[in-house]
């Protein structure tokens, strides 16, 4: 090994105690836990972030840090009975991303500290006092610049298809966030001259249902409330709105890189660095209460001029000069 290399490796290895001394004994490596809906290969690209920052903040899966993972499969179900085995292995930490995780974890646990990825609304899910000050053992990255980032959304797919009238909007009734999001969108559905078709599923096995009943309603687009269930089943989702020939608006990048028309939303990419972030403070000695919770500060407009011609569109360039990306 050359001299460099076992410097760096060395300095990774002692980074530990420094960090912990507040709260962790002597000697002792900390434990995170990483709790999540989905399974291991949805959206790799994010957890890699989350780790590649933990790394640049000197804690080294497998050297000074421990990460016993989680993942429910898509399975609701399976949450809680995952955040108690995590809170049983005695973990320093559990991360969750979405609504339904950290619900999940805050239930378990009234005393490890959460931090939370990408929570539209902690303070109306009821999973926060308020931004400033969280209180309790829950802290992280709000997943949403407020309820009217749904309205914005609705106005895009409206500048978008000037001419519909009926817009579905895709919910998941598990997801207590959605419901805060119906009513912000229905405000902006009047505003633009919008009738609304509610619409929900928990899963893809509810997806060809939701799909069928907006053609029976005729509806012009679709709007994709962003759920972690249905960004993990995004191909999918985008599959069966290309085969009813509609314009469908989403609130991850994600889904317009699998064939969808359009998306407006936060970096979840930003979410999972910055939430590597809470980890360290709380790591050394922070506690979760005391820490504010910070809100997205990059969004994307990213849209597909491919399918935008499958579908017949022709994207106003006001809008194209305003996209972060243009997939062609």
């Amino acid at each position: 090994m050359r001299r460099r290399e076992f410097i760096a490796l060395v300095g990774g290895a002692i980074a530990c105690p420094v960090g912990v001394r507040a709260q962790q004994q002597p000697g002792r490596v900390p434990r995170i836990g990483y709790l999540r809906l989905t399974s291991a290969s949805d959206r790799p690209p994010l957890l890699e972030a989350f780790r590649q920052a933990l790394r640049e903040l000197r804690w080294v899966e497998g050297q000074n840090i421990v990460i016993d993972y989680r993942f429910a499969e898509g399975r609701l179900d399976r949450l809680p009975g995952l955040a108690a085995e995590l809170v049983r292995l005695k973990v320093d930490i559990i991360v969750s991303a979405g609504t339904q995780g950290v619900t999940a974890a805050k239930n378990a646990t009234e005393t490890i500290p959460i931090v939370m990825i990408g929570v539209r609304d902690p303070v109306g899910t009821g999973l926060i006092a308020n931004l400033a000050r969280p209180g309790g053992n829950v802290t992280g990255v709000s997943g949403g610049a407020g309820l009217e980032i749904v309205a914005k959304q609705l106005e895009l797919l409206k500048e978008t298809v000037p001419k519909i009238s009926r817009v579905a909007i895709l919910s998941n009734p598990t997801n207590s966030y959605h419901q805060l999001a119906i009513g912000e969108a229905n405000t902006a559905a009047r505003s633009l001259d919008v009738q609304l078709q509610l619409l929900e599923a928990r899963g893809p096995n509810e997806f060809d249902d939701a799909f069928a009943a907006m053609a029976n309603e005729r509806v012009g687009a679709l709007l994709v409330l962003s759920d972690i269930v249905f960004n993990n089943h995004q191909t999918r989702l985008v599959d069966l709105a290309a085969g009813r020939r509609l314009p469908a608006a989403y609130g991850i990048r994600e889904s317009v890189e699998a064939g969808g028309l359009m998306s407006y939303g936060p970096s979840f990419l930003d979410f999972y660095r910055r939430g590597a972030a809470y980890v360290d403070k709380i790591l050394k000695g922070d506690k979760p209460a005391d820490l504010p919770v910070e809100q997205p500060t990059k969004f994307e407009l990213v849209i597909n001029l491919k399918t935008a011609k499958a579908l017949g569109l022709t994207i106003p360039p006001t809008l194209l000069a305003r996209a972060d990306e243009v997939i062609e």
